[in-house]
């Protein structure tokens, strides 16, 4: 690790310590008297798959618990401007919520070290424990401690519309990038722009799920262990530049999310990329081409193939607190939460994967090859984000537009980014 990363890193970690000593996640040793009321900063709230499900697992566990325990929604409905609130708050020495969710990724992972976070490896007795899927639960626990519970999974193919391939004469997806090359070439020739990409945002998201793709195809499943330079990271930018240059459209410099996939929403695009949340949209449900998605790893680019880009996508924190009745209500909610039919609840409605094991099976097609996809694949590997954590993925974000206007070269973009990475 570079001398000037190593005291900036040990330092925000002695004040988040320090803080955490002096606050405690603002809570006092006396016990809550009344009503206990618990604030939830959720992402699952507005145009989120998730949140009807979500809103009515929380009135039914305030009815349950009327005059003992309270669950207020602090709406987050911007997810880049949350999860900057969140390092911001932490930092700052106090927890942004009594519960709140965080992507654990290297960069979050550093919150371990403070007590400003609950440990729940004390409280998660055996039945409890057997609800998780085993493997998430070991992802979650660092230096012996579980300052988080795994909660929602994704897998991260590319999504097809194969009305729109069809349209052009190509009735199966290409398996292999001349193919792929071809068959988007017959797309813009009927005017068709081939794929949603996108620079802006924190992580320049649909675009990283494409390069980390790449990425682990030149590289292979241990690439991210290896320095930004190595040739894998150059051949996967030189690669996503080629995509976005030339088989994308023209404002995706600067374009958000929202952008991206309003772009495919609308039938501009024929191929995406996004988890499986994204397939409860009901505005998804409602375009002409629905039925016609087809989801599948992009073609191989390198010699490592058969593998699927995954990832913890949102695992549950809560504070710290010295309160030993505030301490239970939170378990208490959260053991409601993570119950399997609460999970299967959510899963139902938005088509998100997780965590929590449960007996749901989906019906709808594009929920079911989420969940096929996922049990087809045995070699699962982590996106550029969830290996390399924030930092490394806002630097990738910010130097992608200048790699793909040319005012850098593949070789520039990744030295830009190695130097943001910590060793």
């Amino acid at each position: 690790m570079r001398k000037d990363v190593f005291w900036t890193v040990n330092i925000m970690v002695l004040v988040i310590c320090f803080t955490g000593q002096l606050f405690g996640g603002g809570n006092s040793d006396k016990p809550t008297a009344g009503e206990i009321e618990l604030r939830w900063a959720s992402i699952w709230v507005g145009n989120d798959s998730k949140t009807p499900a979500v809103e009515a697992l929380v009135k039914e566990f305030n009815d349950a618990h009327a005059g003992r325990i309270k669950v207020v929604i602090d709406p987050q409905p911007d997810y880049n401007a949350y999860e900057q609130k969140v390092r911001t708050s932490l930092a700052a020495g106090t927890a942004p919520a009594d519960i709140f969710t965080i992507k654990l990724n290297p960069t979050t992972a550093q919150f371990y070290q403070s007590n400003l976070l609950m440990d729940f490896s004390p409280v998660l007795d055996a039945a409890w424990k057997e609800k998780f899927a085993p493997g998430s639960l070991a992802q979650s626990t660092i230096g012996g401690k579980m300052k988080s519970l795994p909660m929602e999974t994704a897998v991260l193919p590319l999504w097809y519309n194969m009305d729109a391939f069809r349209s052009v004469g190509v009735t199966s997806i290409p398996k292999t990038m001349d193919e792929m090359y071809a068959a988007f070439d017959k797309l813009k020739a009927a005017g068709i722009t081939p794929t949603s990409q996108m620079t802006g945002d924190t992580n320049a998201w649909t675009s990283m799920i494409w390069f980390s793709h790449f990425a682990v195809s030149f590289g292979g499943v241990t690439v991210w262990d290896k320095p930004f330079t190595d040739p894998a990271f150059v051949r996967a930018a030189a690669l996503l530049k080629r995509i976005i240059t030339d088989y994308s459209t023209a404002d995706a410099v600067g374009l958000g999310a929202g952008g991206s996939g309003g772009h495919f929403l609308a039938g501009r695009t024929a191929v995406f990329s996004n988890g499986p949340w994204y397939a409860g949209r009901a505005d998804l449900a409602e375009t002409p081409f629905f039925n016609s998605i087809t989801i599948e790893a992009p073609p191989p680019a390198g010699t490592t193939r058969n593998f699927m880009i995954s990832r913890l996508q949102a695992n549950i924190c809560a504070a710290s607190v010295r309160d030993k009745s505030r301490e239970e209500a939170i378990i208490e909610f959260l053991k409601f939460l993570t119950n399997p039919a609460s999970i299967k609840r959510i899963a139902e409605n938005s088509g998100a994967m997780f965590a929590v094991k449960t007996d749901y099976v989906p019906t709808g097609s594009l929920q079911k090859q989420f969940y096929d996809i996922a049990a087809s694949y045995t070699l699962t590997v982590s996106d550029l984000e969830a290996a390399l954590g924030a930092e490394v993925t806002l630097e990738f974000a910010q130097q992608l537009g200048a790699l793909v206007l040319g005012n850098i070269t593949p070789e520039e973009f990744c030295g830009l980014v190695d130097k943001k990475v910590e060793r």
